[in-house]
């Protein structure tokens, strides 16, 4: 482990272990942005082109990273003919810990600590 690797630990050794995970998942500011996104807006199913334009973000970045954020369980992706629209997933669980990411980001604390996060896997 390198000493970037140990400062990293050190700054997130006081999160919640469960809220570290999640955020593990989240390593880039689209994510967050999604992630918020679909939080504000519960009910959503839509195309990554609609969630795009809603979220004021590329097409093609927002594609990208909804397919990851499904793929790792935290958006649901569904195929509906020839398109892909993504929602919050059904699971109680990971609906809870979106709610808990959201609301820590109210935390200025929390809010450093995903960002230095997000900037140190951005390298």
């Amino acid at each position: 482990m390198d000493q970037e690797d140990l400062s990293l630990s050190g700054v997130m050794s006081e999160m919640d272990p469960e809220l570290l995970a999640f955020l593990r998942k989240i390593d880039s500011f689209v994510k967050w942005d999604l992630i918020s996104f679909f939080y504000d807006n519960p009910h959503t199913t839509d195309t990554a082109e609609n969630v795009a334009r809603y979220a004021g973000r590329n097409a093609e970045t927002t594609k990208a990273e909804l397919a990851e954020l499904a793929k790792s369980g935290i958006l649901l992706g569904n195929q509906l003919g020839d398109m892909t629209v993504y929602s919050l997933p059904h699971d109680p669980k990971t609906k809870e810990l979106i709610r808990r990411f959201v609301e820590s980001l109210d935390d200025r604390q929390f809010r450093v600590k995903a960002i230095y996060h997000i900037i140190h896997h951005m390298r």
